[in-house]
């Protein structure tokens, strides 16, 4: 074959000699029509792979958009974490005594804060092996543990609760800044973001800090402190490995194990987190396996409960934080409140109230029956069983079972116990005792003489049930919840510190403060603030005034004893609580001064310038009067009554401390602190004396006498009964200790004919200051500078009294009689406000109430005004008088109710 190739016999071309047309240049080998050709491998499956990857990256850019704008979206709403930087977890309140005892808790949420340094190390790694191994490590979010709990997931599909993979800083950003469970991919998305957010701003520490402080672990604890009171009622640094791990277990569920309710469930989730210490290296399994073999035995937490009767004390402590401070600083701002509560006083003043007002109840109320009555309980005759029928029928619950379902009513004393009776004849009752489970019932005889007074008002049924206190050799008093109310306040008249103080006689039956909200009217105790003013305007305890009839109108006071004493000493007039004779010492001093006296003594806010409030017709609280009469105990200085020494932040800086006394310490141990008194002077301290001086012969000769027998400590004090006996109060106090006591209905009506201060008050606060001075030494006023102690006759026996320079007897106008008052204008004694009959007066009938300290009568008949300064009233001005100025007209409609003015 010619041509440049030449096949060879083997097949194989070779190369053949060119000839002169071979220069052209050869053709390109694998063209199509070659024999030497090949098509490319694979092609179509790169073109499909080409294509696929076109389409992948495609996906991909529209996929990584949607996600980018899902990203978006997530992070356009995700709240700051400004909060977690400055975190201060909402924390109780606490209100103590005194003497440091915890009275009181404020809280929302039961938790208390410990910092990160304070928390033992095997708490934190019981919550850390548990909850987040990998804690100390991730970045916010921890992958392997996402993938363990998708795959375990997926097994266990449509089986169980899907299990969870959140990290510990996951839960914070749940707990803290999402505050939502909702299992949505949203949240769950929203949460790792935050996550590693939080992982960025904050440490590990600080993270671990708040979720353990944070975090709700069951029987209302919030936090590991809380938490560790409440199951084992100890503080953390007292836990132990087997106790720490089971407060490692509680975050799945404090429900479900709950060791009261789920012991088993408890204990063996406890020894899991045990396991996973071990697996942590956090203990040992030698550790472990001592833990595993204790019990799982909780030790009830106990909150602390007030002091008996502190109720009161305490709840106005709560008012007075929230309206310094609002609801949310109160509740939950850490506030560390330290009061001048004396639990021993307390309990000492809640007895004797108490005691007093189940004194008043049995004389004057009566046994008002059963609280509720079992049928088929007792000495019931069961009927004849007739010949032939069979065995009776089977006996029903017995008493005891069923004396267990009544409800204890409230205000029933912890000391007493329901029961009931079995045999009216014999007095014989059962009883339950309380927290005894073994349902077996005591038996016991009521004292004869509650039996005779109770058949008195009602006969009794076997079946009833009633409240009985138990007094030893199985013999029972019987008791009943008094209708008639009453509040004491005892302070320290120097400072103000109030020590002790009850609303009421059960704060579990009526939450209404009446020591403090309780607007009364005080009767005679508020002639002590008269007299002060008559102190400051120059007039002497000797100096006379007439007690003679005084009519205004329709007006007519009176004395309590009916009678009339001519001129009398100021001192006998407060010693004998006469009602005319105030009335004309207010009018002599003016109805303005003693209104400025009573207001700058904080005995009220206002008043009317009438001379019926000079007898206490105005509106004052049981705390009020007590400030009133500290000021003037204390020589003329504004005392307020204080609840709170001082108010501590969450992080012991003091913000608050009652203003006017302060401490200041000096750098050199031997010289001693210095106080300071920067309270307002709002009396002249020998006119506060001179008052002090006749109150101590108001106690020792006066209405007030029954109330000091068996008190040997120098003591000053006032009754007061307002009218048609409403209110009964006595004030008194010694030169370390101010105690008011008042009595009477929450809604106002009479304690009875004779039921005075010194008759009602009087006992109790008798009762309570024999035991609270018992250990306080005798101390005696103190004389001011510049003021004489004289002993001389009033005319009605010999008295000692206090005296400014110039006032002693015998010393010019010392003794004159005033009589006249013509100097005085209207709007002084306040005559143009008093109305003219009893339509104008607000109130039917009020012109005719005896009270302690004197009576009204109204005479309709009787229109021409008779005044202190009228000739022609009997036993008024001498012959020689100036006539009486004209009388202006009567102002429209009075301004204050006239009922409780004597």
């Amino acid at each position: 074959m010619n041509g440049p190739f030449e096949r060879f016999p083997g097949g194989r071309p070779t190369p053949g000699p060119r000839g002169p047309r071979d220069d052209r240049r050869d053709p390109p080998p694998g063209r199509p029509g070659d024999p030497a050709y090949r098509r490319p491998r694979f092609r179509l499956l790169r073109q499909l792979s080409g294509a696929a990857l076109a389409v992948g990256l495609l996906v991909s850019a529209g996929g990584a958009f949607v996600v980018w704008r899902k990203y978006e979206a997530l992070v356009s709403d995700l709240p700051t974490l400004g909060g977690l930087r400055d975190y201060q977890p909402p924390v109780m309140s606490r209100i103590f005594s005194s003497d440091d005892r915890v009275i009181a808790e404020l809280a929302a949420e039961r938790r208390l804060f410990v910092p990160y340094a304070a928390i033992p190390d095997r708490v934190k790694n019981a919550f850390v092996a548990t909850e987040d191994q990998n804690f100390w490590t991730h970045g916010g979010v921890d992958p392997l543990a996402m993938l363990r709990a998708a795959v375990t997931d997926l097994e266990t599909l449509h089986k169980r609760r899907p299990i969870g993979a959140s990290t510990i800083t996951q839960q914070v950003a749940r707990i803290m800044v999402l505050g939502s469970n909702a299992r949505t991919f949203d949240r769950k998305a929203k949460e790792a973001i935050l996550a590693i957010r939080i992982e960025q701003t904050l440490s590990k520490e600080r993270i671990l800090e708040i979720y353990l402080n944070e975090i709700y672990l069951g029987a209302g604890a919030y936090g590991i402190a809380a938490a560790s009171q409440a199951y084992f009622n100890k503080p953390l640094d007292q836990l132990d490995d087997a106790e720490a791990a089971f407060l490692g277990a509680l975050p799945k569920s404090p429900t479900n194990y709950n060791p009261y309710r789920f012991p088993e469930a408890a204990k063996a989730r406890r020894d899991f987190v045990l396991d996973r210490m071990v697996d942590t290296h956090a203990i040992s399994a030698a550790d472990a396996a001592r833990a595993k073999s204790e019990p799982l035995i909780p030790q009830s937490f106990k909150r602390p409960g007030p002091v008996p009767g502190s109720e009161w004390f305490s709840e106005e402590v709560r008012r007075q934080l929230i309206d310094r401070y609002g609801l949310d600083q109160t509740m939950q701002g850490g506030l560390v409140v330290h009061t001048s509560l004396d639990p021993a006083l307390q309990e000492k003043a809640t007895t004797a109230l108490r005691d007093g007002l189940m004194r008043y109840d049995r004389a004057h109320g009566g046994w008002r029956g059963a609280v509720a009555h079992l049928d088929g309980v007792g000495n019931v005759r069961r009927p004849k069983r007739a010949r032939g029928e069979g065995a009776s029928p089977p006996a029903g619950p017995s008493w005891e079972t069923r004396l267990a379902g009544v409800p204890r009513p409230a205000g029933m004393l912890p000391g007493w116990r329901l029961g009931v009776i079995l045999s009216p004849a014999l007095g014989q009752v059962g009883w339950l005792e309380d927290g005894d489970d073994s349902g077996t019932g005591h038996t016991g005889t009521l004292l004869g003489s509650d039996i005779a007074w109770m058949r008195v008002f009602k006969a009794l049924r076997p079946g009833d049930v009633i409240m009985v206190e138990p007094r030893g050799d199985k013999q029972l008093a019987i008791r009943q919840i008094p209708q008639v109310e009453g509040a004491i306040v005892s302070m320290d008249p120097s400072t103000g510190r109030v020590l002790a103080l009850s609303g009421g006689w059960s704060f579990e039956n009526s939450q209404f403060n009446r020591a403090t909200q309780a607007l009364r009217q005080p009767g005679s105790s508020f002639k002590p603030i008269v007299y002060l003013a008559a102190m400051e305007k120059g007039i002497s305890p000797s100096q006379k005034f007439l007690d003679a009839p005084y009519v205004n109108g329709n007006w007519r006071p009176n004395n309590y004893e009916m009678t009339f004493g001519g001129p009398t000493t100021v001192h006998d007039a407060l010693r004998e609580s006469l009602n005319l004779v105030t009335i004309r010492i207010a009018a002599d001093v003016g109805m303005g001064n003693v209104a400025k006296t009573a207001i700058d003594l904080h005995e009220v806010d206002s008043m009317p310038k009438v001379l019926p409030a000079a007898l206490g017709a105005v509106e004052t609280t049981v705390l009020r009067e007590a400030g009133a009469y500290a000021s003037i105990e204390s020589g003329g200085r504004e005392v307020l009554p204080s609840l709170i020494d001082a108010v501590q932040d969450r992080d012991g800086h003091v913000i608050w401390r009652p203003a006017g006394l302060s401490v200041q310490n000096n750098t050199d141990p031997q010289t001693p602190p210095v106080l300071t008194d920067a309270r307002r002077q709002v009396a002249d301290p020998a006119s506060s004396f001179q008052v002090v001086q006749m109150m101590q012969d108001v106690v020792k000769n006066g209405t007030g006498k029954p109330a000091v027998i068996g008190i040997d400590n120098p003591v000053a004090g006032k009754t007061g009964t307002s009218q048609d006996f409403h209110d009964a109060w006595f004030a008194g106090f010694t030169p370390n200790l101010l105690t008011v006591v008042w009595i009477g209905f929450d809604a106002p009506q009479s304690l009875g004919d004779k039921q005075t201060g010194g008759a009602v008050a009087g006992p109790i606060w008798n009762q309570f200051m024999k035991q609270a001075l018992a250990d306080r030494p005798r101390v005696d006023f103190r004389v001011p500078d510049g003021v004489a102690l004289v002993r001389y006759n009033t005319g009605r026996g010999e008295t000692v009294d206090a005296f400014k320079p110039g006032q002693e007897p015998g010393a010019g106008g010392s003794g004159t009689v005033v009589a006249s008052t013509d100097e005085l204008s209207a709007a002084d004694t306040g005559a143009e406000n008093v109305p003219d009959g009893e339509a104008a007066m607000g109130s039917p009938g009020m012109g005719g109430g005896p009270t302690e300290g004197g009576t009204a009568t109204a005479d309709a008949s009787s229109s021409a005004l008779a005044s202190p300064a009228n000739p022609g009233q009997r036993g008024a001005a001498p012959p020689g008088a100036s006539p009486p100025a004209a009388r202006p007209p009567a102002a429209a409609g009075g301004d204050i109710g006239m009922g409780g003015l004597y």
